[in-house]
């Protein structure tokens, strides 16, 4: 279980080092990436759907990151809105994801890989 709550290293001096848990790289993935114009929501496993239907807020979901000494390879799965152009979307949440990444944290983003789950249908109704 130690390997599901993996911290990187980004900073050790004299005053101590500096450690960001994977799970926090998830959480500004996912933050940015719904910031955007058009998402309508991230997509998960049946494990983050379940956790979200029992109430609990789980801010990486739709995310899988992937550290490799100070570069991150990101995964991200979402919903689109109904009427926005998906590689205009895709492009956005790409560059969200990446800015957002390497300016909170100082790693490297290597790619930002996108995949639209489904289209979200609600508005157009």
């Amino acid at each position: 279980m130690a390997e599901d709550r993996k911290a990187y290293m980004i900073k050790d001096d004299n005053l101590g080092e500096v450690r960001i848990a994977d799970e926090v790289v998830a959480i500004i993935a996912g933050l940015a990436a719904t910031e955007v114009e058009g998402v309508s929501s991230m997509a998960g496993n049946i494990t983050n759907e379940l956790v979200s239907k029992l109430g609990m807020k789980n801010l990486s979901k739709g995310i899988k990151v992937e550290v490799k000494e100070h570069i991150v390879r990101v995964d991200v799965a979402l919903y689109i809105r109904f009427g926005y152009a998906i590689p205009e979307v895709s492009n956005k949440v790409q560059e969200r994801v990446k800015s957002a990444i390497e300016n909170m944290t100082g790693l490297e983003v290597s790619s930002v890989n996108i995949r639209i789950a489904g289209v979200d249908l609600e508005k157009h109704k």
